[in-house]
């Protein structure tokens, strides 16, 4: 982030307040899993408003890039929604960023929701404005997220979010404690954003990566590009998250560890993040301590009001 940027953080919401629905990146590619999201976010006393197109398609992007900017500038400006969701990832949102208004964004802060392709969006928008952003469920993955996974997305919502985060088989591949700033996102996204205007700031990060669908070697090709660009020499901590269908996690997690052999941070795997049904929401830029001991996230500061 700015260094001469406070950090923001947007209201919580309140049952019946307004969610809403942006499709920043691919189409929906399952109408029934779009549905499904929306029944979701009414049963826990939401409204969601969305453009009336926003099942349109112009090939691999969900409309033209005009269009979709203007849907997000849109509900934005809009002073009912509190908080916007993405639809689905896939690409399109790095063709956004020259245009995007990040004043717009900073000076009526909301609640920002994704993965995958929205990576590109929540860092590039916390490192322009200082928002806190959100990694996690979108609309088209939240009915097949696990309880947990939906439990801490309601809670995020509603600023009921734990000051801490204790992990179920979590693996501690090297132990130790680290502080940063909390960094989430898709491998192949954030090094998309390498030597760009919109790359995030590494240093005393803790990097959470995750990916899906990438063959093992490009997964290696990727994690040596940020360590080849002096990337990992910045960063104070590496977790690992869900990488469904890049070959064997083992592999993965041992050519980290070949990368990071001479630094003596704390490296963790097997983290609730990523493509599958468990997606721990996380916040973006925000003060997070690793406690290896205890295989715990701590947050010095709250992530909800």
């Amino acid at each position: 982030m700015n260094a001469t940027l406070k950090s923001l953080l947007a209201a919580p919401l309140k049952k019946g307040d307004t969610i809403g629905i942006i499709a920043p990146a691919g189409p929906v590619r399952n109408e029934n899993d779009f549905s499904a999201g929306l029944k979701i976010l009414t049963d826990l006393g939401f409204k969601a408003r969305y453009q009336g197109d926003i099942l349109r398609h112009n090939g691999y992007l969900a409309g033209t890039d005009q269009e979709r900017l203007a849907e997000l500038h849109g509900l934005w400006r809009d002073p009912e929604v509190k908080a916007i969701l993405a639809v689905r990832g896939g690409y399109g949102c790095l063709r956004l960023l020259p245009d995007l208004d990040f004043t717009l964004i900073r000076q009526q802060p909301k609640i920002l929701i994704g993965f995958s392709d929205l990576t590109v969006l929540l860092s590039a928008i916390q490192q322009q404005t200082g928002l806190i952003t959100f990694h996690g469920p979108m609309l088209t993955t939240l009915a097949r997220s696990d309880r947990d996974s939906q439990e801490a997305f309601f809670n995020l919502l509603t600023g009921r979010s734990r000051p801490e985060i204790k992990i179920k088989g979590l693996e501690i591949l090297k132990g130790g404690q680290a502080r940063g700033r909390l960094l989430p996102g898709n491998l192949t996204s954030l090094v998309h954003l390498l030597g760009t205007p919109f790359e995030p700031d590494w240093q005393n990060t803790i990097l959470v990566l995750e990916d899906i669908g990438e063959a093992p070697y490009r997964i290696d090709r990727l994690l040596t590009h940020l360590w080849a660009a002096g990337r990992l020499e910045q960063i104070a901590g590496l977790i690992l998250g869900d990488f469904d269908q890049c070959g064997e996690r083992e592999s993965i997690w041992q050519r980290a560890l070949e990368l990071l052999a001479h630094r003596p941070i704390p490296l963790w795997a097997n983290f609730p993040c990523g493509h599958g049904s468990r997606n721990q929401i996380l916040p973006l830029g925000a003060e997070v301590r690793l406690d290896s001991a205890a295989g715990r996230l701590v947050f010095p500061q709250p992530t909800g009001r």
